[in-house]
Parts: C-alpha cells; sequence; structure tokens
C-alpha cells in the first residue's frame, strides 16, 4: 500500500509525501503526479520519511526521477543506502 499525499506547498515548494511500500504498481502513478506537464518548470520535493520499503521497480523510479532534478526531502536508512544517498 502506497499513500501519496500532496502535492502540497511548504515554503514555497511543492512537496509529495509518500507513506507504505514503492512498488511496481505504484510506479506509473508516482512517474505521472512527479512529471506533470505544469510541474515540469518547478519539480516538485519527495518527502520518504514514512516510507517503509522500496522494491526495484520503485527504486530505479526514484534514481530517475533524482536524476531528472527532483529532490528526496527525507527518508529512512533503508532507503537512503538503496538510493545510495548521504545522509547527515
Amino acid at each position: 500500500m502506497l499513500k501519496i499525499t500532496g502535492p502540497s506547498r511548504k515554503n514555497r515548494t511543492l512537496t509529495i509525501k509518500l507513506e507504505g511500500q514503492i512498488l511496481a504498481p505504484w510506479v506509473s502513478t508516482l512517474r505521472d503526479l512527479c512529471t506533470k506537464q505544469d510541474r515540469r518548470r518547478k519539480r516538485p520535493i519527495l518527502d520518504l520519511a514514512d516510507v517503509t520499503y522500496v522494491d526495484a521497480a520503485g527504486a530505479g523510479l526514484l534514481r530517475e526521477l533524482m536524476h531528472e532534478g527532483i529532490e528526496i526531502a527525507a527518508c529512512s536508512t533503508f532507503v537512503a543506502e538503496l538510493l545510495r544517498l548521504k545522509k547527515a
């Protein structure tokens, strides 16, 4: 199950909050939400603080989105390792 909240505006940025598991069945929905035509000028930030699991398809999508300039605002150590992010 994946719960998607947003996009919402926080401090003049678009934030999309994800909760639960990012799995293959949700990849196209999430891709569409993050790359909508009206958002191409201003990329959203993904808040993954409450994501508990990411499968291979989900990790691939997140890497793709990051490559396109979408920022990951927060995530667990598991997700950071999966995406090879530097945690502060």
